[in-house]
């Protein structure tokens, strides 16, 4: 039998074999031992409300999960812009953001130019959470639900107000989405903040408004305002006998304030595959579950390939809402 002579070259490619199968190890063990310094969490808001709340509870449970402290650094400014844009261009692997309907869905279509670009600037890891909108007027306008509340503003057009928090806020969308797929015109009464605008509804000044579940709900229980509807998809067990906006007559139609996981574009996938994985259980763990509950937020947790189409569907969602209502940025 003759055996074979090794030339330069099987040596050479023998060697580079062994040198990356020795090397296997630890690059695996590279990549499994992210993260491997602190973790920060930048919320383009600042500090208090839902936004708040998401990221804190999320943010303590992926710190057990990854075994590195996840700290939240709170950036508000520029509808979200500024920390949007700041995340966009860093690489450093170990800086998330919090994406939101605002940052994601809605300025791509308010601003004429954004300093960062929503869907090629990051990487989809998870959505977090959901923040249902409920539809409420004041006790004495004379209306039970959404039926009538329609039907008095398809009669009357543009003698109801509703007010928002301001151009472009969560409150405004909601509502300009209800009065597109309703075909109603009210007038849009803007104010700078929730507070003052829930402060003139109660008081009899405005008729209706659109606000997040957790600052009307103490409202609601109390009497001094009428939920007409829910924007989720289903009934809230906080307003078991309010029907939600798709039930009265508007299939599929939605309205949720949402947060997810994002990181930078340049994420190494590995790393996103294992964030992911730690996003998903964090926020189904109880004590998030129960900081997220108390706001009425509602835990969801998906894969990044998920959440990358559900922002897809948000952007064309808005979209529309948007160019109809002709809503730019105070």
């Amino acid at each position: 039998m003759t055996v074979p002579t090794l030339n330069r070259r099987h040596l050479l490619g023998a060697g580079a074999t062994l040198a990356t199968t020795a090397l296997w190890p630890r690059l695996g063990a590279a990549q499994a031992a992210w993260p491997s310094k602190a973790v920060r969490f930048v919320v383009p808001f600042a500090p208090g409300g839902s936004s708040e709340i998401v990221a804190r509870a999320t943010a303590a449970e992926l710190t057990k999960l990854l075994g590195q402290s996840v700290f939240v650094d709170n950036k508000p400014g520029g509808a979200g812009n500024v920390a949007m844009q700041e995340v966009a261009r860093i690489d450093d692997q170990h800086t998330l953001i919090l994406g939101h309907i605002g940052t994601l869905a809605v300025n791509p279509y308010i601003f004429d130019k954004l300093p960062y670009d929503p869907n090629k600037d990051f990487k989809p890891i998870s959505l977090l959470a959901k923040v249902p909108s409920l539809y409420v007027v004041r006790p004495d306008l004379g209306v039970k639900d959404l039926k009538e509340f329609v039907a008095m503003a398809r009669a009357k057009p543009g003698a109801l107000s509703y007010g928002s928090a301001g151009n472009g806020s969560a409150g405004h969308l909601a509502m300009e989405y209800l009065k597109m797929a309703s075909n109603t015109f009210i007038l849009h009464v803007p104010y700078r903040g929730t507070g003052p605008q829930l402060t003139d509804l109660m008081g009899g000044r405005l008729d209706a408004a659109a606000v997040g579940a957790p600052a009307v709900l103490q409202f609601i229980k109390t009497g001094k305002l009428r939920c007409i509807a829910t924007g989720t998809p289903q009934r809230l067990p906080q307003l078991p006998d309010v029907p939600t906006v798709a039930e009265q007559g508007f299939p599929g139609f939605e309205m949720t304030q949402w947060y997810g996981l994002l990181a930078p574009s340049n994420f190494a996938p590995a790393h996103a595959e294992k964030l992911a994985a730690a996003a998903a259980k964090a926020v189904k763990e109880p004590a998030a579950l129960k900081s997220l509950e108390a706001d009425a937020a509602q835990a969801v947790g998906s894969t990044p390939a998920d959440f990358a189409r559900f922002i897809q569907l948000e952007q064309q969602r808005w979209k529309p809402v948007i160019a109809r209502a002709k809503i730019k940025p105070d």
